[in-house]
């Protein structure tokens, strides 16, 4: 079982600390606690490199406060706090030991483990709102970075005709697998992957990540997709907006939607 260094970094400005997840988010914290004038910050104690933090730390100015936790089983942790989500009348994501939720069109269980995706975050929460703008039914998806398996599944009960999901995290890959099991998808291929296939294109490409993958795979990412296709793209921040869609541009991909909430954002771009 691994264990994990707790970093408390007291942090006021909401969007300070927004950046600061995504940040640390790359350097291979798995999870996030905020609460009001705090964030707390969790990687697994053999990842953890104290010079990389100071450096990101003066950056900003803040203090930090860093602890080796006990061992804990994070699973057990997760169950006891986590609570169904549900998103407007369209989608429900529950973990199965929770009450079916009758009132939404489509409802995920989720077991909840560390890997990232289970809708209380608010990309993965505008992920989903955007899905609701797409017709998935008889299309090719890819989800880049699949987490849990949460955006997939949804695909897959969409109606997409067959979705490729990856990611190349051991972690993610068998709570993915348990989750889609759980779901009874069938339309979804899991593949053990960091890279964009460039065998095969896509009708919808789904990558809720961060700005620094999302930018380094942008164009490859726009070559896979099919014309008319649809590129659904999260991780990113409100500050990030102005890059991004200024590579769309260069693609000549159409801005079609955002979303946003606690200074993220959720973006939609159309292949013509």
């Amino acid at each position: 079982m691994k264990q994990y260094v707790q970093v408390s970094i007291p942090v006021t400005q909401e969007e300070t600390s927004n950046i600061l997840v995504a940040q640390l988010g790359d350097m291979q914290y798995e999870a996030f606690e905020e609460t009001e004038g705090l964030l707390k910050a969790f990687i697994p104690q053999d990842a953890f490199d104290e010079t990389s933090l100071q450096m990101l730390m003066s950056e900003y100015g803040l203090s930090y406060r860093a602890e080796v936790l006990p061992v804990t089983n994070w699973n057990t942790e997760w169950e006891k706090n986590f609570q169904p989500v549900t998103i407007d009348d369209f989608c429900a994501v529950r973990a199965g030991f929770h009450q079916p939720v009758t009132s939404v069109q489509h409802e995920i269980v989720i077991t909840p483990k560390m890997s990232f995706g289970t809708g209380h975050h608010a990309t993965t929460a505008m992920m989903i709102q955007l899905m609701r703008t797409v017709d998935f039914r008889g299309k090719y998806v890819f989800d880049f970075g699949t987490g849990t398996g949460i955006l997939a599944i949804l695909a897959d009960k969409l109606g997409a005709k067959e979705v490729l999901a990856i990611d190349n995290d051991d972690w993610s890959m068998s709570n993915a697998a348990e989750n889609m099991a759980a779901n009874h998808c069938s339309s979804i291929r899991l593949q053990n992957a960091g890279n964009i296939p460039l065998h095969q294109s896509f009708d919808i490409i789904m990558a809720n990540i961060n700005k620094h993958v999302i930018v380094e795979t942008f164009h490859t990412m726009h070559k896979q997709l099919s014309t008319g296709g649809v590129m659904l793209l999260s991780g990113l921040l409100q500050t990030d907006a102005d890059d991004i869609n200024a590579m769309a541009i260069s693609c000549g991909l159409m801005f079609r939607q955002q979303y946003s909430n606690l200074g993220w954002i959720a973006l939609r771009y159309d292949k013509s």
